[in-house]
């Protein structure tokens, strides 16, 4: 399994807009089909290092993760939004069973 983490810090990161944009993540849940799990989180801290979105999936594996990446629903909607709101992202991709390495 494969943990896929994005964070981003928004443009405008007022209440509204964090939500929104939370939701259209979220609603992968319902239109991704190689997700096995996913989560979203706002950032309440607003410190100076904070990023304002955090989005947490799993896939089975990196071939999951390739389909993902191009997944319709996911290039269309969800990467379309975030291109637009976002002033900056990091990621980080790791298996979750430890005893696995690159």
């Amino acid at each position: 399994m494969i943990k896929h983490i994005v964070c981003f810090k928004l443009k405008d990161n007022s209440p509204e807009n964090c939500q929104k944009t939370k939701d259209i993540l979220m609603s992968m849940k319902d239109h991704v089909k190689l997700l096995k799990d996913i989560q979203v989180g706002i950032d309440f801290l607003h410190s100076e290092r904070s990023y304002d979105i955090i989005l947490e999936t799993i896939l089975e594996d990196e071939e999951s993760l390739d389909a993902y990446q191009n997944d319709p629903y996911h290039c269309n909607v969800v990467k379309k939004h975030m291109h637009a709101v976002r002033s900056a992202s990091i990621a980080i991709d790791y298996y979750i069973d430890e005893n696995k390495v690159n």
